[in-house]
């Protein structure tokens, strides 16, 4: 199910392009995204970078685990834009959720950051790096817009124990809501725990 993805680069930073970002194969993007960084600017103007470790996919409206699966709402629509947007939602009330959107407009697909480096969970990225709804729809190739993605310098990965090889696939977590079957789908990327030390 795997492709090729290519890293393009934009700017003086190594900020990811939108076109990186809109593969149809959402599952592909998500193991890609393991080890790319996710920079933060702060209200400070201090900016924080994390590498990513953990995703999680959600492709399509017949995936019952995606919010796509509802079809379009005000709350989906952003899925269905061009990949290379933010998808940032409340969970249970009490936790936002970031999303990057995938894909090809008018195919709903999103990967959700479950953690990054020193930071494990989506609810405590969020709250890590003071993400919240206001970034909904928001470019993730922009620094303009405070919360974008870069590709990591190779020697940077080595220090923090990232490599292909450490990448681990599982099911995804706590959707059991959405049926045995897409419930197993093994669309879950983790770096495992000796890759990380």
């Amino acid at each position: 199910m795997r492709e090729s993805i290519k890293t393009k680069l934009i700017q003086s930073a190594n900020i990811l392009t939108p076109g990186a970002l809109q593969r149809k194969n959402t599952i592909a993007l998500a193991r890609w995204l393991i080890g790319k960084t996710l920079a933060r600017r702060l209200p400070d103007g201090s900016v924080r970078r994390h590498i990513i470790t953990e995703t999680e996919a959600y492709h399509g409206e017949s995936d019952l685990a995606c919010h796509a699966s509802k079809g379009r709402t005000a709350r989906t629509e952003v899925l269905y834009r061009a990949g290379g947007v933010w998808y940032v939602y409340l969970c249970y009330g009490i936790h936002e959720m970031l999303n990057l959107v995938a894909g090809p407009a008018g195919s709903p697909a999103a990967i959700l950051i479950r953690g990054v480096k020193d930071i494990s969970g989506p609810g405590r990225v969020t709250k890590a790096l003071s993400i919240n709804r206001a970034l909904n729809g928001a470019s993730a190739c922009d620094e303009a817009s405070g919360l974008w993605l870069e590709e990591t310098p190779p020697a940077e990965r080595h220090r923090a124990c990232v490599s292909k090889k450490h990448i681990r696939t599982t099911p995804r977590i706590g959707i059991d809501y959405a049926g045995p079957v897409w419930s197993a789908k093994p669309w879950r990327f983790v770096v495992e725990e000796g890759g990380r030390r």
